[in-house]
């Protein structure tokens, strides 16, 4: 079985797109996937499948979403193999105190990932954003709400990625990995 990671965007923020965390991990077992695990509260999840496909994958749990929750909001899958290529690709390996930071947009196409590059013009000294193929990297040590790209991001610029602190990126790997333990063990 493959392992992969689910990120909604938006979900959980505010009184809208309520989805809780208990039942989208059953939700997600009653899509015939294993080893669910979520993460936060914020639409984070690890699961086995033996569907190979994160674009069927991601257009299934969209579904599902709706019908169950009435939510609708881009789902990214993303395969283990693909989330450590995402953290390889990082220019850079924040310090602990840095990781809430510096975000990761992860989005479901090179193309919605290329989109971003257009607000490399929004960046301002000391930020440093960096549009990789496979993923988007911002690091503001202001912070993210006083950062014209983190706004952008998390605004209708963003519309069809979805972000996460390092710090949420490296849970979700400790994850994966402790599923690949408990296969082994």
């Amino acid at each position: 079985m493959s392992r992969f990671v689910v990120l909604l965007r938006g979900v959980n923020v505010g009184k809208g797109n309520r989805v809780p965390m208990a039942e989208f991990r059953a939700a997600l077992e009653s899509l015939g996937h294993h080893q669910v695990r979520t993460l936060l509260n914020s639409g984070n999840a690890v699961f086995s499948s033996t569907s190979r496909s994160t674009s069927k994958l991601a257009s299934v749990i969209a579904k599902a979403l709706e019908e169950r929750f009435g939510v609708v909001t881009p789902v990214i899958v993303k395969s283990a193999a693909e989330l450590s290529a995402v953290i390889g690709a990082s220019p850079i390996t924040p310090p602990q105190a840095d990781q809430s930071r510096y975000l990761v947009a992860f989005a479901a196409t090179a193309q919605e990932l290329h989109a971003l590059q257009r607000l490399q013009d929004l960046a301002r000294a000391p930020e440093r954003f960096v549009v990789t193929s496979v993923a988007a990297f911002l690091h503001c040590p202001a912070g993210v709400l006083k950062s014209r790209i983190g706004e952008a991001l998390l605004g209708h610029a963003g519309r069809r990625v979805t972000t996460r602190s390092w710090a949420t990126v490296m849970k979700l790997r400790a994850r994966v990995d402790a599923i690949d333990a408990a296969r082994r063990g």
